[in-house]
């Protein structure tokens, strides 16, 4: 049982990494850069032999504290906790190497109600070994089995709009059925996205893929459709992750001009993110 103050107040572990042209590279090709031979410009992602660029989403798992809510003392049923919505504001671009210091910290709880779950929100600061501000990542995660604790029913943040208007851009970019194993070596190792057994626990059919490594995938959409791989213009992003993505499918990210944005999986039809925003330089 969640304990509020607890919970709220949880030691959380700073995190120190050297970063390395190698983290990046790998994280670009875990979200599906170079799948596309001849594309040049994914090539600046996943090539260490030419001036390497930072996917911008990678700010999530960098100075990643990994899956600390696997903690019995933080009171949560850690086998039904899904990953709702992700923040990204960038402050400077992501450095290719060097050491970077995370601090996360729970900056809300919300309690839905008994049997109706409850939300957390948690926010993470990277900054460079001189202290100075890279990006902030923000994130709102739904604990599934944690209603009725006690805890405030509110506030809720608000959603992004989407046009009702059809969108301006459709791209569809593929992952593969392996894809989940490679992500979660970014630092994300719950075994919802590894282990057939304790998917079935959680009520998936089989493992799904890391919401995290979905936001890749629309990142990777937008950042060549609206910024032409120029990672620099990319200011800030956030989305709600509606539906699971199982890996092999096809996510089909749906953008509009003003920087709204939803994707889809073709397989099924399915919207698996949405209430999307972009802002580009």
């Amino acid at each position: 049982m969640i304990e509020y103050e607890k919970l709220l107040n949880f030691p959380i572990p700073e995190v120190r990494q050297r970063v390395t042209p190698r983290d990046a590279v790998f994280y670009a090709l875990s979200v599906g850069l170079g799948q596309d031979p001849m594309d040049k410009r994914q090539l600046d992602f996943v090539d260490a032999h030419r001036k390497l660029r930072v996917m911008p989403s990678m700010a999530v798992v960098l100075a990643h504290p990994g899956f600390w809510l696997r903690n019995p003392e933080t009171g949560v049923d850690d086998v039904k906790v899904v990953h709702g919505e992700q923040t990204i504001t960038l402050h400077r671009p992501l450095p290719v190497e060097g050491e970077l210091i995370g601090r996360t910290r729970v900056t809300g709880l919300v309690d839905k109600g008994e049997g109706k779950g409850a939300l957390m929100y948690s926010e993470k600061e990277i900054r460079d070994a001189s202290g100075t501000l890279l990006a902030v990542t923000g994130s709102t995660t739904f604990l599934r089995g944690d209603g009725g604790f006690g805890g405030p029913p509110g506030p809720v943040k608000p959603v992004n709009p989407i046009p009702e208007t059809p969108p301006d851009i459709t791209v569809d970019l593929p992952t593969r059925t392996e894809q989940a194993l490679y992500y979660r070596l970014n630092g994300d190792d719950n075994p919802l996205h590894s282990d057939p057994d304790v998917a079935a626990k959680a009520g998936f059919p089989r493992p799904i893929l890391h919401g995290l490594c979905t936001l890749g995938v629309v990142t990777h959409a937008l950042l060549r459709e609206l910024g032409n791989y120029e990672t620099e213009s990319m200011k800030s992003l956030s989305l709600r992750f509606s539906s699971p993505v199982y890996p092999g499918e096809t996510i089909r990210t749906e953008i509009w001009r003003g920087g709204a944005f939803r994707a889809r999986v073709v397989e099924r039809d399915v919207v698996v993110v949405n209430n999307g925003a972009v802002v580009f330089a």
